[in-house]
């Protein structure tokens, strides 16, 4: 069974400009963190870059390939189906890790388990999520909740955000639904820490302070 990760990339990010390949204040790149977990894992037989900008080269890890993608998915309008899609249509596989340098703290652990859980058929598909478990509101209403008697958060059903990596998937779940998950997925519950994403300056910075102060010197990091 092929099993093949791949790390979508684009320079000219809207809401945080180059962040996929800022600095850490120890002078890591943010994009060496993902390549990082997935090429400890023997269950990955390859590892993709697949950015439009052939400069990303300068920030690929042995054992990272790159792969140039069109241009026309860096635009505003382009869905995550579309870059799926175009990267299927590139390599082939059986199972697909989709895998986002914007969670850099995401342990390989996490993508084992999720992996393996995939290749073995228990499941279709997988992701990593962070537990919910406190008052929602969804327009202006209480989602998971009654005004009149609003239980104790510990006794609450808890609910699943989805984290932006990793996403695994077999190719015939992409080719049913043209997207990453299936019917019946995996839901893996992950940690404060890697759940933290890199979407706004100031996530970068908070993500600087962990990584600076809590995880630089562990295994896992280096």
């Amino acid at each position: 069974m092929r099993t093949v990760a791949f790390i979508p990339i684009k320079l000219n990010n809207e809401r945080t400009p180059g962040k996929n390949t800022r600095r850490f204040t120890d002078g890591t790149p943010l994009c060496h963190f993902v390549q990082r977990t997935l090429l400890k894992l023997m269950e990955v037989d390859e590892v993709f870059v697949y950015c439009s900008q052939p400069e990303i080269q300068d920030y690929l890890l042995e054992g990272s390939r790159f792969i140039q993608r069109p241009s026309s998915l860096d635009t505003k309008e382009t869905l995550c189906g579309d870059i799926i899609q175009s990267f299927l249509q590139t390599v082939k596989a059986d199972v697909y890790i989709m895998a986002n340098a914007t969670s850099p703290f995401v342990t390989t652990e996490t993508y084992r388990t999720c992996i393996q859980t995939v290749q073995k058929g228990d499941h279709t598909s997988a992701f990593a999520s962070k537990r919910l478990q406190n008052f929602m509101w969804y327009r202006n209403h209480p989602l998971n909740f009654s005004l009149d008697k609003a239980p104790r958060t510990q006794d609450m059903e808890p609910v699943f955000c989805e984290l932006s990596s990793p996403y695994v998937f077999r190719r015939e779940v992409f080719e049913q639904f043209h997207g990453r998950t299936g019917e019946d997925p995996y839901i893996h519950e992950c940690t404060e820490i890697e759940a933290i994403d890199i979407d706004y300056p100031e996530d970068f910075d908070l993500a600087d302070v962990v990584y600076m102060n809590l995880l630089r010197r562990k295994d896992e990091y280096k």
